[in-house]
Formats: C-alpha cells, structure tokens, sequence
C-alpha cells in the first residue's frame, strides 16, 4: 500500500481553478463517502482551505490510485472545465505526501507563511472524515501527528510571530487602498472565522462603524456584541451595505457570486463620488471579477493579498530552517511507524495468545489453592506476567526491527509465525503491506 497525496493549491493553481473544483461544505462528507468507493482507495481525507484543495489517501496502488483520485476530482460534481486539469495538480507519494502535510500543518506551504488559520482547518478535515468513516489505521495517525508537529512549530519556534493572516492581511490592504481606516465604515460579508478575525481587528483600527451581512441575523448581532458597536444585517439589506460602506471584506462559502456586477453598479449609481474597496478572501469567490468595470471600484482577490504581508514576515522566515528540522523529525518518526505496521498484528497476536494462556493457567492455580491470601495471590499473578513479558520481549523487537528494515521480508516471516500458531492473519497481513 501507499500514501498518496493529490492536490491544487495558491502555488500550482489560480483561483479561477481552485474555485472550479471546491467543494460546497455541506458536500464534503459525501463525497468523502464516494471515494470510499473507489476500489484502490484504502482510506481518504480532504483537506479544502481558500488556497487550497487536498486529498490525502492510502491506496493499494499508487498509480492506480491516484488514477482513481484524478477521475474522482474530474467528475465529483463539477461541470465541464474545458482545461487539462492535470496541469495544476501535485502529486505526492509515500514520505513525501506526509512531509507535504507536515509543512502544511506548520505553515511552511501557506500563502502567508506560518498562518495560524490552517490548523483548524486541518482539525476540521480530520473530524469531517471521522464522521464520514473514511479515516483509516495510517491517516489517523499522520493527521494526529501533522496536527502535533503544527503545534509544536508555533509554540517553539517563530514561525508564527507577529500578526499575519488572510483576515489580518485584508484588513492591510484595506488600510493601504484608504489611507486610514479611522472613521470608516467597514462591512464584512460572512460571520465565520474570518468575521471573527477581523471584527476584533478592524475595532482596534478605529472603525467607525462595523457592517455584518450573514444569512443568521443573530449570529452576525453576536459578533458584534463582542465589540459593543456595529449594525447586522441580513443578505436581504445587502444593497443597504454596499451603499454605506468604504471597503467590504468578504468570505461566505457561497456557491455563486453574491455581488454580482449589476448589484454593485447599482449600489455606486447611488454614491458616485466615493470610491468602494472589495476584498474577496473566498473560494469560490464571493465577487464576480467584472465588477472592476464599474468606476471608482477596486477588488482584491484572494491570490492578490500575498503581497500584502512578505514585507512583513522576515521573523517568520527566519523561523524556517528550525521548522524544517521539526518537520524531519516528525516525517522520520511517522516513516517509522509506518513501516513497523506489519509488525502489529503479529505482536497483538502473540500478547493476546500469551496472556490467555497465563491468565488460564494462574485461575487454575486459584483453584487448586483456595486457601492463598490476597498478597500471594498478587505475588504469583506479578511473576506470571513476568515470565510472560521476558519470554516474548525479545521476539517482539525482533518482529518490530524487521519490520521497520524491510516490511516486505517481515511480512513473510509473520506468515510463519501466523501459521506455526494458527492466527489466521494472512488476509490482515496482505492488507498491510499490499
């Protein structure tokens, strides 16, 4: 078997693809649920940010298997692209797809290096395919390891100094484009975790006002209230927004444009003198891109925004090589594990055998001797488990070493050890290693 990683992202990928092939957060777990499907797909997770839009997978072949991937991501729900979508995709496999979702975790492949946003997003992929059922043995244990190594980064190394994300980064390009935000009137379409971020930023900024258009009022009055200022209003006032406000900043995982030329040129035919700022953070995107025929508007995309921050995070790139050792150590450790996978069958077998014939064998004892006391009881049930222990302690490194040196051959010598003790493992066996 093999881990595979299939993907597109900001660096392979503009954001008229990404958004081609982005999945609607209420699909996600069916289609996690359709690549469960796919013959050569083991176990399968996705990984979808606004930069980008991943597929982790063990598969039985590789080229099989990510054969597989490709037609899922060509056909799943996307109409006809009239491009060779081949020609963005990355593809990893084996060590290299788990060191790419280490330095995933840790920031290293973010549009804005180091951002603290993509960890739980990584979260959010782990739980969406727990809940799908389409999260194996080795994805478990690389995501839970991926999220620990993005953990560790930011707690022991700079990579995530200084204030730097894609709400944070909008928020610098709004105040660029304006020359001050103090005073102005700022609306923010989508009440989610951007919407989070940037309320508490923009009031740090001096906003004069704070408009939030969600489609749950109350939700949007929440986030508000957290500031002590501000108006909500639904997406049925969203024209009431667009005339009032300077700049807009928005993210709502719509499916379709929510300012659509029309909509804008309507909103500036009522202030034709004061210029309006979109910045559009979401894919797919939330603005449609001809909106920047009308005068006096400006939109920002997502890809644009990268160039807000680079100038700011020398600290963070400093903080690299130290992450990249981290990543090293986690992705040999994995390695490791991974390779030792063959192993485990055959130990819990064996532990489980030993310690039901030990456990057998002391109840006997028990009753041959009723008369035994609590401390000798304890006495020979601790030196059972320790016959049992050193016998096999030594056979289990073994078994475990050779795994780790060469799967294919520990395979085989599990064979062996699976027929002399009738385990009846061989299916599990060839499972492991394929």
């Amino acid at each position: 078997m093999s881990l595979v990683c299939l993907g597109l992202s900001h660096q392979t990928a503009p954001v008229d693809v990404r958004e081609r092939h982005a999945f609607p957060p209420s699909r996600l777990g069916e289609a996690l649920v359709a690549l469960r499907d796919y013959p050569a797909v083991r176990e399968a997770a996705m990984l979808q940010t606004c930069g980008r839009l991943e597929i982790y997978a063990e598969v039985d072949d590789f080229e099989e298997g990510a054969a597989q991937l490709k037609k899922f991501l060509s056909n799943f729900g996307h109409r006809a692209i009239g491009y060779d979508l081949e020609s963005f995709l990355y593809t990893h496999l084996g060590a290299a797809a788990s060191e790419h979702l280490f330095r995933v975790t840790t920031g290293l492949d973010s549009m804005l290096i180091g951002e603290a946003e993509i960890l739980g997003q990584v979260k959010d992929a782990f739980v969406q395919a727990q809940s799908a059922r389409s999260l194996g043995v080795s994805l478990h244990r690389l995501f839970r390891d991926a999220m620990t190594a993005g953990k560790e980064a930011r707690t022991r190394t700079a990579i995530g100094a200084a204030s730097a994300s894609v709400a944070t980064a909008a928020i610098e390009l709004a105040r660029e484009r304006l020359g001050t935000l103090v005073g102005k009137t700022i609306a923010i379409l989508g009440a989610g975790k951007m919407g989070r971020t940037a309320v508490r930023r923009l009031k740090d900024e001096g906003v004069a006002n704070i408009i939030i258009v969600n489609r749950t009022h109350a939700r949007a009055a929440a986030l508000l209230a957290e500031i002590g200022y501000g108006s909500a209003l639904d997406f049925s006032d969203l024209s009431e927004a667009l005339v009032a406000a300077d700049a807009i900043m928005t993210s709502t995982g719509a499916s379709h444009f929510v300012l659509t030329r029309e909509s804008v040129a309507h909103a500036m035919a009522q202030r034709p003198h004061r210029p309006l700022f979109l910045v559009d953070i979401a894919v797919p995107r939330d603005v449609a891109p001809d909106v920047v025929e009308i005068p006096n508007v400006t939109l920002v995309d997502i890809d644009g925004l990268k160039s807000v921050v680079d100038a700011k995070l020398e600290q963070r790139r400093e903080a690299i090589p130290e992450v990249e050792r981290l990543i090293a150590r986690h992705v040999d450790r994995f390695a490791l594990w991974y390779r030792a996978r063959a192993a485990v069958p055959t130990i819990s077998s064996l532990t489980q055998r030993a310690e039901a014939i030990r456990a057998a064998e002391v109840e006997r004892i028990f009753a041959r001797l009723p008369t035994l006391n609590d401390h000798e009881r304890e006495v020979i049930i601790g030196a059972t488990m320790t016959i049992v222990s050193r016998l096999l302690h030594p056979a289990i490194e073994r078994v475990r070493a050779k795994a780790i040196a060469d799967p294919v051959q520990a395979l085989n010598d599990a064979k062996v050890i699976d027929e002399l003790f009738e385990f009846d493992l061989v299916a599990q066996l060839d499972s492991i290693v394929g």
